[in-house]
């Protein structure tokens, strides 16, 4: 499965992109505005990961990595997955799922706070701007990119995965659980995004203010 990481240079793509290269034998592109810096990056994944590569690691502009992907994960900030989602429009197949894992947070003194779009959620926003036949699937939103980023932590959270096509949800609840540690539960219709979205903020705030809970994560009994 080719597994197209937009945005993969940054915090949340780079805890993706060095745990599916190190959990999965898939094929992992790191996409990024630039050809230049998506290289960089995957160089440095790589030289992170050593012997523990396992996926078949590559680079290229978000443009390029979108194409025959089986799975495409917009990893950049909720303010820029509309654009990025409308510039590789044209380039994702429509058998391809589009996975949301962005949250709009905003911060004040009181603390950090769900910064909701007028679409419902990030993943809608997403949903919006993909074409009509690409199924859109909300993901990974609950995850510290700092926890996915450190290969010594030992994850054990759950992903709760949104959408409304059972196919796409299936691909990418299995994709979840190929990463050790993460256990995929399926949080019914796209539209419940938003609640998911809503509890990272939440997660940050009692990271901030109790010791040792820094890279929080839920886990549901």
């Amino acid at each position: 499965m080719r597994i197209a990481l937009l945005g993969g240079t940054g915090d949340i793509g780079e805890g993706l992109a060095l745990r599916l290269a190190r959990d999965t034998t898939h094929e992992v592109v790191v996409g990024s505005r630039t050809a230049e810096k998506a290289a960089s990056a995957v160089e440095e994944y790589a030289d992170r990961l050593g012997d523990d590569l396992t996926a078949e690691l590559s680079s290229a502009e978000n443009d390029d990595a979108a194409v025959d992907a089986d799975v495409v994960a917009v990893c950049v900030p909720p303010y820029h997955v509309s654009d990025t989602v409308e510039s590789v429009a044209g380039r994702v197949d429509d058998d391809a799922v589009l996975v949301s894992p962005a949250v709009g947070i905003s911060r004040d003194d009181e603390g950090f706070h769900y910064n909701r779009p007028p679409h419902g959620s990030v993943a809608e926003v997403a949903a919006e701007a993909a074409p009509d036949a690409v199924p859109v699937v909300g993901a990974f939103q609950n995850l510290a990119a700092g926890a996915l980023a450190d290969l010594e932590h030992d994850l054990g959270f759950d992903v709760i995965v949104t959408g409304d096509d059972a196919d796409a949800k299936a691909t990418v609840t299995a994709l979840v659980e190929e990463i050790d540690g993460l256990r995929a539960l399926d949080g019914g219709a796209l539209a419940n995004s938003a609640e998911v979205e809503a509890m990272t903020p939440l997660l940050i705030n009692l990271a901030v203010e109790n010791d040792g809970l820094h890279d929080l994560g839920v886990s549901f009994q």
